[in-house]
């Protein structure tokens, strides 16, 4: 039972670190990159389908991404999704073919992205410790039920902190890794 709790909360805070490296890399630095457009959908005969499912996504160059779509009806439902994404591109059609310029980061849109990813890995600590409390509340609970003794409840409770700090600190690691990233030139 405590193993289960245990076993629970670290594949839980394991999604959670998944996570936050997703959210992470949708944040642009100066380089495109096809993943870029990952969490971009398109309306699609009704339905909202990520864009990667209705267009070929290359890297033109380091600044500049190429979206060919594979039905050519697509081409104004795509060049729409990615100007109204948060990402802040203005794709430009050449016939079938959408060309994303990367624009050059400015230091104020760089501070601007550093505050994303504090955000985002606080987000993610804020998962974490939420996690640790639920595995605690059961730890708890099982006390009460008297399926664990005060003893064993400790000692996991213990390790679940443990656990939390090691992922908490992974979260960290991320965050400098993506400041450092923003803040090269």
């Amino acid at each position: 039972m405590i193993e289960d709790t245990r076993k629970r909360a670290a594949e839980r805070m394991a999604k959670s670190i998944e996570a936050l490296k997703h959210e992470l890399a949708k944040i642009r630095t100066g380089r495109a990159h096809p993943s870029l457009l990952d969490h971009i959908t398109v309306p699609y005969y009704g339905n909202e389908v990520p864009l990667s499912q209705t267009a070929n996504i290359t890297v033109e160059d380091a600044r500049t991404l190429t979206v060919t779509p594979w039905e050519r009806n697509m081409v104004q439902a795509i060049e729409k999704a990615i100007l109204t994404s948060d990402l802040g591109l203005n794709p430009s059609t050449a016939g079938t073919v959408i060309r994303v310029p990367m624009p050059p980061l400015t230091e104020q849109r760089r501070r601007d992205l550093i505050k994303v990813v504090r955000h985002e890995a606080e987000n993610a600590r804020v998962a974490i410790r939420n996690i640790r409390r639920d595995a605690n509340n059961e730890l708890k609970a099982a006390l009460k039920e008297k399926l664990v003794s005060e003893d064993q409840e400790r000692r996991s409770q213990e390790q679940i902190q443990k656990l939390t700090d090691q992922h908490i600190k992974e979260v960290d690691e991320l965050l400098e890794e993506k400041e450092a990233d923003l803040l090269a030139i």
